[in-house]
């Protein structure tokens, strides 16, 4: 008993990896192994990297559009047609200057999720469950093993960022202290530069982060859809169908490859018989084969049946005891008889010609 009991517990065990159909079934739930630390990273490294190659072009654009506002827009009447003109040339401006950024951000955020989990779209996430509005779900949530994991993460991006910020503003310490000495146009490039710099070693320091965080992702994913033995043996029974099924369906092929065979056996020439478990029907057409071949054979109760169909379409049946089994255990259905039986067979051809042209 106890035994038997640990053996169904066994058998109950998530151990086992989980099949292809398994996972292609998760990703159209849309669960997958993702980090969306990777995304933000990529994401913030792509922007600092693009603010990093195009500042000069930015910072000259945004010095234009605040010039323009303090020379010009600030001198003209506020009539609504004057408003409507101001409004239109500044959105056409930040959007010249803004609108790369924002295309950058988003092609790398496509990209980082494309590396993770390839080109997937499904609209199973999205649908509302009743189970998350459920407050004791949600309490296990809080404190479940992910709530935990997920604030230790969140103290390391606090923890790796500030140390990375710091060591930067720390290195560049001097030109900071000095920044009230300078021109206003001078302290803003030292600033931009000094943010950019600040942004992309955080961005990396969480990049770094992200990496081994899509790690844990993975592992947690793939122990999420672990599957015991019992649910390998379910979903290879779902797949291959079940076992009675199969088992009538091969035999109704059967029986219609039995049926076929029979309707076969009126146009053979010989029947060659045991007498009473063994028989094989044969016919020599030289305009399909070169050599006399079956067209139908069976043993016992199969054997009977060709018998009776030859004797109800006057084919005649020959006893020859070793060559029907011969013939039975080395032919299949169409198979040219062996030439070792040539001589045999051509001797029974030959009679039942003969006793066919007598009749």
């Amino acid at each position: 008993m106890l035994l038997s009991l640990d053996l169904q517990l066994f058998a109950g065990e998530k151990s086992e990896r989980a099949t292809p159909k398994k996972r292609q079934d998760a990703k159209k739930k849309g669960q997958t192994a993702k980090s969306q630390d990777i995304n933000t990273a990529v994401v913030l490294l792509a922007v600092f990297l693009f603010l990093m190659m195009a500042g000069n072009y930015l910072l000259t654009g945004i010095l234009s559009l605040f010039k323009n506002s303090f020379q010009e827009y600030m001198l003209m009447e506020a009539t609504p047609g004057n408003l409507r003109v101001i409004f239109l040339t500044i959105l056409k401006e930040l959007a010249l200057y803004l609108g790369p950024i924002l295309l950058v951000a988003l092609a790398a955020g496509v990209v980082a999720n494309i590396a993770q989990v390839g080109f997937m779209f499904t609209s199973e996430a999205i649908m509302p469950k009743l189970e998350k509005i459920n407050p004791i779900s949600g309490f296990k949530r809080i404190f479940s093993m992910r709530s935990i994991v997920e604030l230790i993460k969140s103290l390391l991006k606090i923890s790796f960022v500030g140390i990375v910020t710091f060591a930067v503003l720390w290195k560049r310490m001097p030109e900071i202290l000095v920044l009230s000495q300078k021109s206003v146009g001078t302290a803003l490039v030292t600033l931009g530069s000094l943010t950019v710099q600040m942004g992309l070693y955080a961005s990396g320091a969480l990049l770094f982060l992200a990496l081994l965080d899509y790690l844990y992702q993975k592992y947690d994913f793939e122990k999420s859809i672990r599957m015991s033995k019992q649910d390998i043996k379910d979903e290879y029974k779902n797949m291959e169908g079940d076992p009675l099924i199969k088992s009538r369906i091969k035999q109704r092929q059967r029986e219609m490859a039995m049926q076929r065979m029979m309707q076969e056996v009126p146009k053979a020439d010989v029947v060659i018989t045991n007498p009473t478990h063994y028989a094989v029907a044969i016919k020599y057409d030289e305009s399909k084969r070169d050599a006399p071949f079956v067209v139908a054979k069976g043993v016992d109760f199969t054997a009977q049946k060709i018998k009776s169909i030859a004797k109800e379409n006057e084919v005649l049946m020959v006893e020859n005891r070793p060559l029907a089994r011969a013939l039975y255990s080395q032919t299949e259905i169409g198979d040219i008889i062996p030439e070792e039986f040539f001589k045999a067979v051509a001797e029974i051809l030959a009679f039942v010609y003969r006793a066919k042209k007598k009749m």
